[in-house]
């Protein structure tokens, strides 16, 4: 009646916890209780990742029959993935159980319970935190394709007094306002107006207006600003600016002001340097910059990271050069709680930096409703359509729109919020696509679309066709050869941006395409993305432009932000061109997210899951989008049940846990038999029986599957850490259960 009444609770919670609410990953090892059987599973081993779509595992599991004694064994299973980054899990769906192994068993007894294990386990779906398959895939890890980017580095300007970036990348685009003799300029990352009758500039920095004869400068405090500042009209996003008019006193100098016409980075330190040693090597950083500096305390050259990339100079003020992956060995012994280590992902070698490749390789996939997404595709192009041909390919794609459209012989493919669709016009009607031609995946960096490479589509049915993306499509890129892959923001190649001025229409069409550089972009391991923008770069928290124009609408507005995909420090709407969405999160960016739970089901839309915790236990649900439902219950029942979450399958096929010596048992029909380790291998762990009394050790087969066991607990140890800290200490330890 208990069980029951955790079950009904569990399920209540799915009933009411509507989509929209995070699945998460319930803690392990789970139980499930039917027909008076319980089978109670750890958590899976992974052998592969076949294309971060197909996952195969070993599960080492407790089998108890109705009326009999619990039987250890190892099943080996199958299963399709959906990963949800933004809730940082994925589901495990379709699972099928390949092969099930009681190693105690004679073969007819084994049968039969395999036959009870079949029957069990539900094959609908279960929920795993990403954290913990990163961890257990250090052991497999896939090769990864790195990206051929350009890593010429950009203009860095040094200042330790306090500064801005003004970007306006190419020729200024004014803009006019109307009923005014001002004009602003569109692709500036401030707010710059010019005077049409006097010529001058005058640019809006925090709350103080800065006056120069030129955007290069020189820029100073004006006597006074134009009267028809005053006149701004309203509707077009000018209330910031219109609340500074007039100035307010200005209380201490104003910032200093860098120029560029290209993108840029700008490294602002409060005051003179302050070097901070790096516990446990010969790395200082400067801890009064938000910008990651680096130098050796015996005088080696600087280093700044740069949207993934290193960069090093004699000086603070330059010149700076590419460093790549060559940086001193010290860089990989930077603690992991030190206020430094959040560079770590970007030191090559280093665990950080091979999870953040792995990352960016696993897609995000949503299954999409076929006839809901072509009601919502509409592509606009300023004047006729345009194409120019894509470098390297027989393909072209199109200049005049801001979304993503290709010719590939003689039909027409868009890829729209990270779902690709056919057309035989340029124009539409679009369709879902059920493949993509190959040609399309050989587009180069260079090419401002390719980007779209990074999307794929599978599994087309009649109403139905799954998407998905790696983190490529929204400016995530690998970088580097071998151990030396890392991550990084953009693929450095400049596109100029699409100017067009209608006929007849009073503002221009500014369409920027994303910049690697001045926008800030620091690597946040939480997201598994680049999160931009500081105040130094702008008010809207990135470079490109603050104005665009939607011919669809007709609508002007100046607070757009060529931002990254993972948001920003603004409350500003954003745009993101890489993907042509206009809606993010504070700290993460789904390219299906403006579709709607009837068009894209995400990976917490598909499965939903809930959990109740009493003094009794944990009771965790789930329900699939095909409506499956079942209940995972974990609880005190038993001696089992209270164990952690150390049971672990060897590749031998038989079942193993580890004593608090860190001696390996083996299981055998009923007793854990401790396994010798082979000679030389952690000399330093005493040879301590696990069990009561002269247990009997386990055969030399066993001992030599001690190495990968004990890689395979220290990353569950490292999974189950991570995952505690990504849902807010949720997760147990090494048990990875809930805390109580």
């Amino acid at each position: 009646m208990r069980r029951a009444l955790l079950a009904w609770a569990a399920m209540s919670v799915l009933a009411s916890g509507a989509s929209g609410s995070p699945m998460q990953d319930p803690g392990w090892p789970r139980q499930i209780a039917k027909d008076g059987a319980t089978f109670l599973y750890y958590q899976p081993q992974i052998d592969e990742w076949k294309d971060y779509t197909d996952l195969f595992a070993r599960v080492a599991f407790s089998l108890t029959p109705a009326g009999g004694k619990p039987v250890l064994g190892v099943t080996s299973l199958r299963a399709g993935t959906i990963v949800d980054r933004e809730a940082r899990t994925v589901f495990l769906r379709d699972i099928e159980l390949t092969d099930v192994r009681f190693p105690s068993l004679d073969p007819a007894a084994a049968k039969q319970m395999g036959a009870l294990v079949r029957q069990i386990v539900p094959p609908g779906g279960e929920t795993i935190s990403l954290d913990r398959v990163l961890a257990d895939l250090e052991n497999v890890r896939t090769a990864a394709k790195p990206v051929h980017v350009n890593n010429d580095p950009p203009p860095i300007f040094f200042s330790t007094t306090p500064a801005i970036l003004l970007l306006v990348p190419g020729e200024a685009v004014p803009a006019p306002i109307d009923k005014t003799n001002l004009e602003f300029i569109v692709n500036a990352n401030w707010d710059v107006f010019r005077d049409k009758t006097t010529g001058k500039y005058f640019l809006l920095v925090e709350k103080f207006w800065l006056a120069a004869p030129a955007l290069q400068g020189p820029w100073a405090l004006p006597a006074s600003l134009p009267a028809d500042l005053g006149k701004l009209p309203a509707g077009q996003n000018f209330d910031d600016v219109k609340k500074m008019i007039p100035p307010p006193p200005p209380k201490g100098p104003p910032p200093k002001i860098f120029f560029s016409p290209a993108p840029a980075e700008l490294i602002v330190a409060k005051g003179e340097p302050v070097y901070t040693h790096v516990k446990g090597t010969r790395l200082l950083f400067v801890s009064n910059t938000e910008a990651d500096v680096f130098v050796d305390e015996a005088g080696s050259p600087y280093y700044v990271l740069l949207s993934g990339r290193w960069f090093r100079a004699p000086k603070l003020a330059g010149p700076w050069t590419f460093a790549g992956g060559d940086l001193p060995e010290d860089f990989r012994k930077i603690p992991r709680d030190s206020p430094a280590a959040r560079v770590l992902a970007s030191v090559p070698g280093t665990i950080e930096a091979a999870d953040a490749v792995m990352l960016a390789q696993i897609p995000t996939t949503a299954i999409v409703n076929r006839a809901e997404a072509e009601k919502k595709v509409k592509v606009v192009y300023d004047g006729p359509p345009n194409f120019v041909a894509i470098p390297d390919t027989s393909m072209q794609y199109a200049t005049n729109t801001q979304e993503k459209v290709i010719k590939a012989g003689d039909l027409y493919y868009l890829c729209f919020q990270a779902v690709w669709f056919v057309s035989a016009s340029p124009t539409g009607p679009w369709k879902t696509a059920d493949s993509i031609p190959k040609e399309i995946y050989a587009i180069p960096p260079g090419s401002p679309v390719y980007n779209v490479t990074y999307v794929y589509v599978t599994n087309p049915t009649p109403t139905t066709v799954q998407s998905s993306y790696a983190a490529g499509y929204v400016g995530v890129f690998v970088v580097g050869v071998g151990v030396g892959m890392t991550v990084a923001y953009g693929t450095g190649f400049y596109y100029p941006p699409y100017v067009y001025y209608p006929p007849g229409m009073m503002y221009p069409v500014y369409r920027p395409y994303p910049c690697t550089y001045g926008a800030a972009a620091v690597y946040n391991p939480y997201t598994g993305g680049y999160a931009v923008g500081r105040r130094a770069y702008g008010p809207y928290g990135a470079a490109g432009s603050s104005a665009w124009y939607n011919p669809a609408t007709g609508r002007y507005g100046r607070s757009a932000t060529v931002q990254s995909p993972y948001g920003g420090r603004t409350t500003a709407s954003t745009y993101n061109p890489w993907t042509g969405a206009r809606a993010s999160t504070s700290q993460g960016h789904n390219a299906y997210a403006q579709w709607g739970s009837t068009t894209a089901v995400r990976g917490n839309q598909w499965a939903q899951t809930g959990h109740v915790t009493t003094r009794n236990g944990t009771a965790a649900g789930y329900r699939t989008s095909s409506g499956q439902s079942g209940v995972a219950y974990r609880g005190s029942n038993g001696n089992v049940v209270k164990t952690d979450n150390g049971v672990y399958a060897g590749q031998d096929g038989n079942v193993y846990r580890k004593d608090s010596s860190g001696n390996w048992n083996q299981y055998d029909n009923g007793n854990w038999n401790q396994v010798d380790r082979p000679r030389g291998e952690q000399g330093n762990v005493p040879e301590a029986r696990s069990g009561v009394g002269d247990a009997p050790r386990a055969s030399q087969g066993a001992a030599r599957d001690t190495e990968s066991l004990d890689r395979s607990a220290q990353s569950r140890d490292r999974g189950a850490a991570q995952t505690q800290q990504r849902q807010g200490g949720a997760s147990g330890g090494r048990g990875g259960g809930r805390r109580r």
